[in-house]
């Protein structure tokens, strides 16, 4: 009898200390993630800003890119804007939950072609608003390497695409793993979700 009671006690010591991380988990669960857009594309230094063809480079830019090709060699930095919304508002349910992202390590798709990885900065602070927040996320990718062998005019066509004028987010997607700090310590997502322009995930 004295074996069980104790077997009783320590059960219900083991799900009063579960019951908070499972709370935990499924806060964890509820944040969402949207591709906003993206805030800025370069290749090769020469910012993509505004153009929607090869006629709105310069000589010396157009110059430059095409020798960039000729040496196999086209690295381009961009920076994508990427939507968090903690639900966590303490209405529908929820319980009132403050977040900090401490890493959202990302692998860029380009037209569902996996590419490069890239995180945040720094941790950021999602509050239980109800509202998203916007975090950049900066990368660094060789378009050759990847898309060389479409040809000069196609890759820059897909550069400018993409980072130029109409800024088309849907040509790209994030592969992640959000990681997050709570009051039971950092938690990692259950399982790697992917991040579209279309809505939240």
């Amino acid at each position: 009898l004295a074996l069980a009671v104790l077997a009783g006690l320590l059960f219900m010591q083991s799900c009063e200390t579960l019951d908070p991380m499972t709370r935990a988990l499924m806060a964890l669960r509820r944040l969402q993630f949207k591709l906003e857009g993206i805030r800025s594309f370069s290749i090769l230094g020469i910012n993509l800003y505004g153009k929607s063809s090869v006629a709105d480079f310069s000589v010396e830019e157009g110059l430059k890119l095409f020798q960039g090709f000729g040496s196999k060699a086209l690295p381009a930095e961009l920076t994508l804007d990427i939507l968090v919304l903690n639900p966590n508002d303490g209405t529908a349910g929820s319980t009132k939950t403050v977040m900090t992202l401490n890493s959202l390590e990302s692998r860029l798709l380009i037209d569902e072609t996996p590419t490069v990885y890239g995180d945040i900065d720094t941790p950021v602070e999602i509050p239980g608003t109800g509202k998203a927040t916007t975090i950049p996320l900066h990368m660094s990718i060789d378009l050759y390497e990847f898309f060389g062998q479409w040809g000069y005019e196609k890759i820059i066509g897909l550069a400018l695409d993409i980072g130029g004028k109409q800024r088309n987010a849907a040509r790209i997607s994030l592969d992640a793993q959000p990681r997050v700090s709570t009051e039971y310590g950092e938690l990692i997502y259950p399982g790697r979700i992917t991040i579209i322009s279309k809505g939240f995930r």
